[in-house]
């Protein structure tokens, strides 16, 4: 059964936010209350959260399916809804967060880091705070937003000071069981090791973890055996050790070949150009091993390596390895950058900034003007289209905004096509120009004069109030004899 996982596709849904509330104050003898309608809640966040006690991602790769709780609707007497709860998922030290494309949306390095992967909708506002001295009793309320949906790539990077690379069988498994408290499993056939092991080792007053780093072969950095899979997982380590195997039992390998070729995968897979290395000579307690030790050190030496004669079973040579490795993690740590406290920078939308943007396209050969932009695609997300005065309310914040200047200039006539919104999911409408907009075109709650279609209850009102103003103008014309 897999017990490490260290690459996922998570898909995350964000809370949506609650719609507010279009409701009067009703009480007796106040017939004329006044809106009271609450507002929706927020939709809850998806949170990433670095946790040093998680040290997988397989509990995503059983559930990669993650959704936070919706925003509540408001009610009236003016009480808002609850905001719905966060979810935080917590995530290994060392995690990266990409989109479908490979793109890097965060790199979570130290306990706490988060990252709001899926952001929670905003919650409709009630009728009571859309009021204002030109819409006294406003018939309708804005609509709650619907909460982020992506799709996560996460891939876990081990942190670590040490990596021990090699072919598979050098012992680099012994190596870290006997350096350090670390149990992985260990055999005499390639690949026993499956997964990255940690283990941290105590030298002196300097305290280090080493990674063991499975499946380096010929070709790893193009995919072969293990190697693509935890290539990755040397990228943050420090310091690199090459555990070279002086026992091998294939004869067309030695220490030096085994060198080249795992020096040139790590070339190929890039960046670790520059990480100290050392050279570690295994299993000296064989006889044959020893002297192939002696026999190729000098060589190695002449490369610029330092080199450590060791045997994991015999326990020869650690101290002094333990003790290197020391010397150069405290010195790859010395010359790091201070860590600094996360600064906030605000950075403020110029003033002629209209928020928006206005394209002419070809559909069918009649044209279309599509309108990109935060607010106004925010707006219609907001807008209940089933109200009349919700439809006149977003015409008028449209026109405040610049939309319909806008729409002018472009060269928008009466009757094209407008499109708000991205391709996929906008909302499409016939543009009539307005020469006036706000509180004062309105008629009856619920009714909007700009919509051309207008409704059979409140004409048939309309005919009943001008059936009972003519009978009151003959009455007050009437002369007696």
């Amino acid at each position: 059964m897999t017990t490490f996982v260290d690459r996922v596709e998570l898909h995350v849904a964000a809370g949506n936010g609650g719609h507010g509330c279009a409701s009067v104050h009703r009480e007796k003898f106040k017939p004329l209350g006044g809106p009271d309608g609450g507002n929706g809640g927020r939709g809850g966040d998806v949170i990433l959260t670095v946790d040093q006690s998680v040290t997988t991602l397989l509990e995503y790769h059983h559930s990669p399916h993650r959704k936070a709780t919706n925003g509540k609707p408001g009610e009236g007497g003016h009480r808002s809804g609850k905001d719905g709860q966060d979810l935080v998922l917590t995530v290994p030290d060392g995690t990266v967060v990409l989109d479908k494309a490979g793109n890097v949306l965060a790199d979570l390095v130290g306990h706490g880091t988060s990252y709001i992967a899926a952001q929670g909708g905003r919650g409709g506002l009630g009728n009571a705070a859309l009021a204002s001295a030109r819409r006294k009793a406003p018939g309708f309320a804005l609509l709650g937003e619907p909460g982020d949906v992506r799709d996560v790539v996460l891939e876990l990077k081990t942190v670590a000071d040490v990596a021990l690379v090699g072919y598979p069988s050098a012992g680099k498994s012994s190596l870290i069981s006997v350096l350090s408290a670390a149990k992985p499993k260990i055999a005499d056939y390639p690949f026993t090791t499956l997964v990255p092991n940690l283990g941290v080792v105590t030298a002196g007053s300097t305290v280090y973890t080493v990674a063991d780093v499975p499946g380096l072969i010929p070709g790893a950095s193009q995919g072969k055996g293990l190697g693509l899979e935890f290539l990755r997982h040397v990228e943050r380590c420090s310091v690199l050790v090459h555990v070279l195997d002086t026992a091998t039992l294939e004869s067309e390998r030695d220490p030096l070949s085994d060198l080249d070729v795992i020096e040139e995968e790590l070339r190929q897979y890039g960046g670790l150009d520059n990480r100290p290395r050392l050279v570690v000579l295994n299993k000296v307690d064989v006889p044959d091993g020893r002297d192939l030790a002696e026999m190729v050190r000098p060589d190695l030496e002449a490369r610029g390596y330092r080199v450590f004669e060791v045997s994991a079973v015999a326990h020869i040579g650690l101290k002094e390895l333990s003790y290197a490795l020391a010397e150069l993690v405290a010195s790859a740590r010395a010359a790091r950058p201070k860590e600094e406290a996360t600064r906030i920078v605000i950075r403020p939308k110029a003033v002629d900034d209209t928020g928006f943007t206005v394209t002419r396209e070809e559909v069918g050969g009649e044209p279309l003007f599509r309108v990109r932009g935060e607010k106004p695609e925010r707006w219609v997300r907001q807008t209940d289209f089933n109200n009349d005065e919700a439809v006149g309310y977003l015409a008028d914040r449209l026109n405040r905004l610049g939309v319909e200047e806008a729409l002018m200039k472009a060269g928008a006539r009466s009757g094209d096509g407008v499109a708000i919104g991205p391709e996929e999911n906008a909302v499409v409408f016939d543009w009539e120009p307005s020469v006036m907009a706000g509180a004062e075109m309105l008629g009856r709650r619920g009714e909007d004069h700009r919509l051309d279609e207008a409704r059979p209850a409140a004409q048939r009102r309309r005919d009943r109030q001008a059936e009972r103003d003519e009978a009151q103008r003959e009455f007050d014309d009437f002369e007696p004899f």
